[in-house]
């Protein structure tokens, strides 16, 4: 990835992305491994029925605490044919639009750091739910996700080989792709 556009001087910002600090932050983190640790923190709130609320404030990266400009809350509600409000997406729309942002922030970062520059890049994500997992009713059906199933739409002058390149091996280093896809451990516990 580096090679790509290291050999070929491109500008320095591809896809809204400066790819000189991508260079550089890649650098760093190859020389003191530990800057590359971090740690993302969520806070959420139960409101009433299926609506809570999740507060972002902080996240630990590069060695220290830091904090986003700005909270961001998002609400999570049912539609009411699950019982809830509506008042935000629910949970597992959320999962969805993780995978999306991650996938895609992929995609676009190791096309600017090869160089390739893209005009457009749009998605399209469905995904098969049983309820009879999440509702108890039946242990033999799983009360996640059984399938997911992306779609791109990429518009660039690259050739298709590229494009299909990236396509390829960019969802392998999202790490919510990875996140999903994979075994993590999730601890679930009661604070005392």
């Amino acid at each position: 990835m580096e090679q790509a556009l290291k050999n070929s001087k491109m500008n320095s910002v591809v896809n809204g992305v400066n790819v000189d600090e991508l260079f550089g932050t890649i650098d760093a983190i190859k020389s003191a491994p530990v800057i590359g640790k971090f740690k993302f923190k969520a806070g959420n709130k139960w409101i009433n029925g299926g609506l809570n609320r999740t507060t972002i404030q902080n996240f630990y990266g590069a060695q220290k605490e830091l904090s986003h400009k700005q909270p961001f809350v998002l609400d999570a509600d049912e539609p009411p044919l699950l019982l809830g409000e509506d008042q935000g997406p629910n949970p597992v729309e959320y999962a969805l639009t993780a995978l999306a942002a991650c996938v895609t922030t992929s995609i676009v970062y190791h096309a600017a750091a090869k160089g390739i520059e893209l005009r457009s890049v749009e998605s399209r994500l469905e995904g098969d739910i049983d309820l009879r997992g999440f509702l108890g009713i039946s242990e033999d059906v799983s009360p996640g996700y059984e399938e997911i199933r992306m779609v791109f739409k990429i518009d660039s002058g690259a050739p298709a080989e590229a494009i299909d390149e990236l396509i390829r091996f960019a969802p392998n280093l999202s790490p919510v792709y990875r996140t999903i896809t994979g075994k993590v451990p999730v601890s679930v516990k009661l604070e005392a």
